[in-house]
């Protein structure tokens, strides 16, 4: 597995990570067993970086996690979390006594005295924008509760208010082939910076594994039930925002486009790992909710190059089915 350092932060993670969300809820049902084989098996094959957030589950994803890095704790995980949905999403409630019930809890739930990375979870536009929210921030590193921050978040627009202000850590958004406005100017931006980017949502909540169909149904529980008009939360979160119908389409012609290349590898795979080689991408955190998922996912970490035939259909792709779906609006 490839090693990248988060250079605000002068730690190394593994370029493909684990995303825990479908481990505490919104995705189906998964046993604590089964959640704790994902771990382990993610662990086996190179994952050093797990991402996760004290609302999964209502704490049950942080939890599960905890116990899972106590039992490896010479392992050097760095263990992610995320925090601002705990209360209604608005400037308001981003307080210093938030912050720290919110984190104190995480602690908890984690086990720990110091969180890693702790990443405020997708908050409003005023929120990113504050001078007193980086204030807050910079206390709680300051008095030890917190190793690190960054900034989750929905918009290019955001992450590039975040990226210029100097202790944030990281900026996770969503990118894979079917959202690649990042590309343009956030990841650039990072990069030149130095702050970390976090890919997540690398398949498009599954769609570019290419196993879906028009017929295809998902549990009751599952956002891509209940989520496909943003009722519960950003639409972008769920296919990314993209058309449930053109994604499964466009998804097939990306399938079709792994199999031209010669890849050897899965579309799924293959989805993973054009992610990871694109410049400024510390750590994709693709989730999962088996072992052979989390082991295949991870095997995407090692792939050495992608063709410049498939990277060019990649671009082709997005322009034709994509493009006019979602890059104005993130």
């Amino acid at each position: 597995m490839k090693q990248r350092t988060l250079e605000r932060i002068g730690r190394p993670v593994s370029v493909v990570g684990l995303g825990t969300w479908q481990l505490g809820a919104d995705w189906g049902e998964v046993t604590e067993a089964d959640a704790l084989a994902v771990l382990e098996a993610s662990a086996e094959a190179g994952v050093t970086f797990y991402d996760t957030a004290d609302v999964y589950g209502d704490g049950r994803s942080e939890r599960i996690l905890g116990r899972f890095v106590a039992e490896h704790s010479d392992a050097g995980f760095m263990v992610a979390t995320k925090m601002g949905r705990r209360a209604e999403q608005v400037p308001a409630n981003y307080s210093e006594a938030n912050f720290r019930s919110w984190i104190d809890r995480s602690r908890t739930n984690l086990g720990t005295d110091r969180l890693d990375l702790v990443q405020l979870h997708c908050p409003p536009s005023e929120v990113i924008d504050d001078d007193r929210t980086y204030d807050v921030l910079d206390r709680l590193v300051e008095d030890g509760s917190i190793a690190a921050y960054g900034v989750s978040v929905e918009t290019a627009a955001q992450a590039l208010s975040a990226i210029g202000r100097p202790h944030v850590a990281s900026v996770q958004i969503i990118l894979n082939a079917f959202r690649a406005k990042p590309l343009d100017e956030v990841l650039p931006a990072a990069e030149a910076a130095g702050v970390g980017i976090i890919a997540r949502v690398p398949l498009a909540s599954g769609l570019l594994s290419g196993k879906y169909h028009l017929n295809t149904t998902f549990a009751a529980d599952d956002h891509r039930t209940y989520n496909r008009d943003g009722s519960a939360f950003d639409v972008g979160e769920t296919f990314s925002g993209v058309d449930y119908a053109t994604g499964v389409e466009a998804a097939r012609e990306f399938s079709e486009l792994v199999a031209e290349s010669d890849l050897d590898i899965t579309p799924a795979q293959a989805a993973i790992a054009w992610i990871a080689h694109q410049p400024g991408v510390s750590t994709v955190i693709p989730g999962a909710r088996n072992v052979a998922q989390a082991q295949a996912n991870a095997a995407a970490g090692v792939v050495a190059e992608l063709p410049a035939s498939f990277l060019e259909g990649v671009a082709d792709l997005y322009d034709r089915r994509i493009r006019a779906q979602v890059h104005a609006r993130w």
